[in-house]
Order: C-alpha cells, then structure tokens, then sequence
C-alpha cells in the first residue's frame, strides 16, 4: 500500500507535470471506482489544473477549484504517460480503472491510469467542489510531519501502539509498512498499550516517526512513480523481511500473521527476545 513518503513523491511529480494542463477529459473503466457523482466528470473538461497537494494518503488535484481525489487504497497504483493513446478505456477490460488526460499545448496528451491489481477493490477516486465532502479527509487525524504536530498526546490511548500509528483519525499517511519500521526504530512491541508507555519509550518512539518518515520521503522525492514501489521495498529493515536478519542484531525476523495483513518485528529488539502470540482479531487490523 502506498504511504505517506510514496504518495508524497507522487503528488510532487505530478505538481509539476500538471500544473497549467488543461483537462481533456476524465475516463472510468471501473464501475466502483467513482464515489461521487456531482458534480461529474464530464464538467472538469476544459479547465485548468492550478495544483496538486497530499492529506494523509489521498491525492488532491485541484482543477479550477474543483477536485480530483484519489485514494489508492492497498492495491492502486498511478501510471504516468507522456503519450496517452487516443482509443478510449474500455470497462472492465484491464487493470486500468481510471484515466485523466490533459492537455499542456504543446503536444500529444499527457496525463496518468490509475490501476489497481487482485480483486479486492479499495481504490477510489472522488470529484467535489470542496476536500471535505471526502470523508476520508474529513476524519483525518494529523499530518505526522507537518509544522506543531506532538505525539505524546495522541498517546493516551488504551490501545495497541501498532493500531494507533496506523488509524488514520489518530494520524494522517501512516500504514502497516511503516509502523513496523517505525516501531522497530523505536525498539517497542507492536502490541505494547500506548498509555502504559514510559517517558523514554515515548521519547524514543517521537524520534522513530520524525525520522523514519523524513528519511522515507527523501529518498522517495524524485523518483519514477514505476520505481516508487520497488524503492520502498529495498528500504524496509524489517517489514516484509520475515525469516531474514535482523540488520541491527542478527536475530530472525519474525511475524505475525492476520485475515488479511501481517506485521514483522525484530523479537530482540522489540520484545525482549519473546516471540509475540498471534492474536487475529478484526479490531487490530481497523
């Protein structure tokens, strides 16, 4: 799933890929993928795309006032071209759910799929006058990097400290690859209680989300949107590396498997040298 540092790379490029384009036209190959029907798609046609901006995982393109928002879920993807074909997308026929075209006058139309692989369909995709009428957007909890924002108090929670990084009414563009880096970081169990923290827990835990993110998004800025991906995979220490080496101890790698998810954590520095037990249970993965 695309996160904080993966989606900002994306909305940067497209910043300045789109930024004066003329929309030539918005094309849905996905019966689910548009949740809104006013106002359609058929009113971005002939206006001017004044910016492209981030809250949390959604992508926010400004269209004259107007917005175009996606959100890729866990399975979504976005696809640049410098050449869009001129036949029209099809329904149902490919990966491909969406397609906006535009026109930057100086060339053949530019703009980008979003696709989205498996059959379980999360990606969405939303055209409103104002962001807030996303609700989505509506609920959400904090930027984790923007100016002011404090943890500790966020912390005062009777929940595992896992699920409160990743609730994104807590805190905004956080999902399940980074908590696991960033808790890793921060040498904490993901299934230690947020309000039973101690002070140099909380200090180290405030240290591991700055830096983990920060560090994410810039060595996500910059890239291809088709690298973005394989990028962020190569930067996990422990998340998706169950069975491998711990790099900061040379302890395995473990997991703990869910319905539909898993978490990775390092049992020496994480847990005390304790394996965790599996706990599936529904309200973890919310």
């Amino acid at each position: 799933m695309p996160e904080l540092p993966e989606v900002n790379a994306l909305v940067e490029f497209l910043d300045t890929q789109l930024s004066g384009a003329v929309v030539a036209g918005v094309e849905l190959a996905s019966f689910s993928v548009l949740k809104t029907f006013d106002p359609p798609v058929s009113a971005l046609q002939g206006l001017e795309v004044t910016g492209v901006t981030r809250h949390g995982k959604f992508i926010d393109i400004d269209v004259d006032g107007m917005h175009v928002v996606v959100h890729l879920a866990k399975a979504g993807w976005l696809r640049w071209s410098d050449n869009l074909p001129d036949t029209r997308l099809k329904l149902g026929a490919s990966n491909i759910a969406a397609r906006v075209r535009l026109d930057r006058g100086d060339g053949p139309h530019v703009g980008f799929d979003v696709t989205e692989a498996g059959t379980r369909k999360g990606l969405a995709m939303y055209i409103v006058r104002s962001v807030s009428e996303v609700p989505g957007i509506a609920a959400l909890g904090p930027d984790p990097l923007a100016p002011g924002f404090e943890l500790r108090p966020m912390l005062a929670r009777r929940m595992q400290v896992k699920r409160l990084l990743r609730d994104q009414k807590i805190i905004a563009g956080v999902g399940n690859a980074y908590s696991d880096e960033i808790l890793h970081a921060a040498k904490l169990s993901p299934f230690a209680i947020a309000e039973s923290l101690g002070e140099a827990e909380i200090v180290r835990l405030e240290a591991a989300l700055h830096d983990i993110l920060t560090e994410a998004v810039e060595e996500a800025r910059g890239k291809p949107a088709e690298e973005l991906k394989d990028d962020k995979r190569t930067r996990m220490r422990v998340h998706g590396r169950a069975g491998e080496a711990c790099p900061v101890c040379g302890d395995t790698v473990l997991e703990v498997t869910y319905a539909q998810t898993a978490l990775q954590y390092c049992p020496t520095c994480q847990t005390g040298g304790k394996p965790l037990k599996d706990r599936t249970t529904s309200k973890f993965l919310k």
